[in-house]
């Protein structure tokens, strides 16, 4: 019996050594590691451990025995390469061609490739002269850049009206104008900032006394002529493919429940105001009405947009037809007085032309969506040149707002065929329709030099349409893998 108990009082011991002894251990160094960072018992008390090796990787000694030789500088791995370096056509024929022969982009595909520098030599393909689909919002946005400039906003507001109870809702042609204040998580990942009307009626309720009887009017006189553009497909306002386009729209004219427009986007904006008005106390008589304010009346409230900078650039890399078309009316405005589809297509090219771009061609709204615009692709080459270069800073929002190739905007999904080199180093504005692919931008070839590119066609069979898109994705991709500048000497 002694015996069977000593053997179990051996078998604890064992237990206790064997299980409870490790855990002990750990938790030991647990806290042993707690305290070493919650009171620095390393550097205090631990010289040796002082130094931190991702932080202070220059103080951590070698080991015993170790010669290392002195640092040396490097020799450089090649020449630095202008960004602006001339191509060499041939280099951009061998790089490009095999892709624009693709049969899937059918009868119709024109190229051209060159420098940052105006004048420089061009490597063309084709006539020139396309059907450029979204790529024209390249021509509207910078044109409106060039005229108003990147600082400029656009400002919606509040006055009194011809009754002692009226107030009217002016609208100022905010392309990102909102029905609603962005929440602070959507605010964080908006870009740029939106005003919105329910901000605007708090502002205005407040002004009123945040009391009374109003009737809400609302004011969209700034844009004139017809609200479809007569360019444009007949169904395309009818079945929700782009809003009527006026001076005075939230969340670009789409209705709250995000599946349909609005067939007057006006009257909405007057309603999502007059109920954040009612929303502040504020009590209301009969329904919104169309009026044009009275001159010099007295402002009650106003929101201001984002500078038309950064509109610029939203616009560009979702492909904001909407926001595109705004645009447009207000270069209407600002070089004519009209604001227009008309007027707003003959001052992008009016503005264009005067700095000097070719504007060979014929444009008739400010989107792309019109089937009969026509331009040629030194147009696009030239806008280029021009927002990158010493005189353009004024239209380097331009550039800036290029959508990335496989990261952001409109080329967030794509890109995955051809050369992975093109992720990055591609900048482009798409350019889509039925039978139409096309891409207009900038890529970085493998030695540095900057390239503006046209790639187009307007031809393409529905059947056809996804390896179209795949081609000339594959084609700008080669551009950015291409040693394409001419070498000096």
């Amino acid at each position: 019996m002694r015996e069977a108990r000593g053997s179990k009082r051996q078998r604890d011991v064992r237990h206790l050594v064997g299980v409870w002894l490790p855990t002990v251990l750990v938790l030991a160094l647990l806290a042993a590691g707690v305290g070493a960072y919650h009171y620095e018992w390393g550097p205090r008390y631990l010289p040796g451990l002082a130094a931190d090796p991702l932080t202070e990787p220059e103080a951590v000694l070698p080991p015993a025995g170790l010669d290392l030789p002195g640092w040396s500088t490097p020799a450089p791995v090649a020449a630095a390469v202008d960004a602006s370096a001339p191509i060499a056509p041939g280099r951009v024929a061998s790089a490009v061609t095999p892709d624009l022969a693709d049969p899937d982009l059918g009868r119709h595909v024109v190229g051209a490739v060159t420098s940052l520098t105006p004048g420089s030599e061009t490597w063309t393909s084709g006539d020139g002269r396309y059907l450029p689909a979204s790529t024209t919002k390249l021509l509207t946005v910078g044109a409106a850049l060039a005229t108003l400039g990147p600082d400029q906003t656009f400002t919606t507001r509040v006055v009194r009206g011809v009754g002692p109870r009226e107030v009217v809702l002016v609208g100022g042609g905010d392309p990102l104008l909102a029905s609603q204040p962005l929440t602070v998580a959507e605010a964080e990942a908006t870009y740029p900032a939106r005003a919105d009307v329910a901000t605007l009626a708090l502002a205005a309720a407040d002004a009123l006394g945040g009391k009374g009887r109003v009737k809400v009017r609302f004011d969209d006189s700034l844009f004139t002529g017809p609200t479809d553009n007569p360019a444009w497909r007949r169904d395309y306002v009818p079945d929700d493919i782009v809003s009527p386009i006026t001076s005075l729209m939230v969340d670009s004219g789409i209705e709250p429940d995000g599946l349909s427009r609005s067939d007057d986007p006006s009257l909405a904006a007057a309603r999502a105001f007059a109920d954040a008005l009612a929303a502040a106390g504020v009590t209301l008589v009969g329904d919104p009405r169309r009026v044009v304010a009275p001159p010099r009346a007295e402002e009650l409230a106003a929101v201001e947009s984002a500078p038309l900078g950064e509109i610029a650039e939203r616009v560009l890399d979702v492909s904001d037809n909407e926001g595109a078309e705004v645009l447009a009316h207000q270069v209407g405005l600002a070089t004519s007085g009209t604001g227009s589809f008309e007027a707003g297509a003959a001052g992008v090219l009016d503005t264009l032309g005067g700095l000097g771009i070719d504007v060979s061609g014929e444009v008739y709204d400010g989107s792309g969506l019109s089937r009969r615009n026509r331009i040629s692709t030194s147009t696009l080459l030239g806008l280029l040149q021009h927002a990158a270069g010493p005189d353009g800073e004024a239209m380097r929002s331009v550039v800036t707002g290029l959508p990335v190739a496989g990261f952001t905007g409109s080329l967030t999904y794509r890109f995955d065929e051809g050369p992975a080199v093109a992720r990055g180093l591609v900048r482009a504005k798409t350019g889509t329709l039925t039978g139409v692919h096309a891409l207009a931008g900038i890529a970085v070839g493998r030695d540095g030099a900057s390239m503006a590119f046209v790639f187009a066609a307007d031809k393409v069979k529905d059947e056809d349409r996804y390896d179209a898109q795949d081609a000339i994705d594959r084609a700008a991709a080669a551009l950015a893998a291409c040693t394409c500048s001419r070498t000096p000497g």
